[in-house]
């Protein structure tokens, strides 16, 4: 929720313009207090809460009047601590930061219109006036059908990380008890293997968080950058792991072939290299 909340703030001003032009539009709120705000509910659909105050006591004198029902259970409230941090400038309309509705449990901003003796309270919920605006899209049938593959896909790569890490473990028992005893490649091979299922689970765990769990919605969101990196240098540390055991096996056995452990190694350092370049341009993009 606070990702929608940063998306508000950076579009606050168009969004209040939309509200208040529109709001302005409609004419008198006390003409469309009669049909219970029915053309209101028409013109916005992300308005959830509609209700009225007395002006000079901030009593509510209307019960909550919602989409498709009314509750008289609220009237008699005292609504004066909407009013506390908001600020009218010159306007009889003032819109309120985001909070969390007691009404709805949702996040919420309230537009506040004065009219005569009447305060006018109007409650929109803050994901569907987004999505109204275009400035996030939320296809439910769509994100279902996406989700529910995310979720497929990252927990298959869960079990085989931990097939990966099982056969680690199962290489290294095998070659201890089994076979000619501890070698440096019975060592490497599987450290080798439990990085690389690290690196699956972590992927794994990264997908389920950002296309499961929490979606992301931010334009300028550097998540992706983040994951690759994070995907990349487990990577290239089972790489480094696999070219030091290269040059301790050619050392032992043969010389000769010392050449192909410095191509090796000199593809994993421009494999770095490359990271490094990458992180900093990542960083200095506006």
């Amino acid at each position: 929720m606070q990702e929608f909340t940063e998306i508000y703030k950076s579009n606050v001003e168009d969004i209040e313009k939309f509200l208040v032009e529109t709001i302005y539009n409609l004419g008198e709120l006390s003409l469309r207090e009669k049909d219970n705000f029915k053309k209101l509910y028409t013109v916005f659909p992300s308005l959830e809460l509609a209700y009225v105050c007395d002006k000079d006591t901030l009593i509510q004198i209307s019960p909550n009047i919602y989409r498709n029902k009314i509750s008289d259970a609220p009237k008699g409230r005292d609504r004066s601590y909407l009013l506390k941090k908001m600020q009218f400038n010159n306007s009889n309309i003032s819109i309120s930061k985001p909070y969390i509705s007691s009404a709805s449990g949702q996040t919420c901003i309230t537009v506040i219109k004065e009219e005569d003796d009447r305060v006018y309270f109007l409650d929109f919920t803050l994901i569907s006036l987004l999505e109204r605006l275009g400035l996030i899209e939320i296809h439910k049938e769509f994100n279902f059908v996406s989700k529910s593959f995310y979720f497929i896909a990252a927990n298959v790569m869960m079990v085989l990380a931990l097939f990966t890490i099982g056969y680690s473990v199962f290489e290294f028992i095998d070659s201890l008890f089994f076979k000619s005893g501890l070698s440096i490649e019975s060592i490497f091979k599987p450290v080798i293997a439990l990085t690389l299922g690290l690196a699956i689970f972590d992927l794994a765990k990264t997908i389920l968080e950002q296309e499961v769990v929490f979606k992301s919605y931010l334009k300028n969101s550097k998540i992706e950058y983040k994951v690759f990196t994070k995907f990349a240098i487990t990577i290239i540390i089972a790489l480094l792991i696999e070219s030091l055991m290269v040059v301790f096996k050619i050392a032992i056995d043969d010389y000769s072939q010392m050449a192909n452990a410095v191509y090796l190694i000199c593809g994993v350092s421009f494999l770095i290299i490359a990271l490094g370049v990458f992180i900093y341009l990542s960083k200095i993009k506006k």
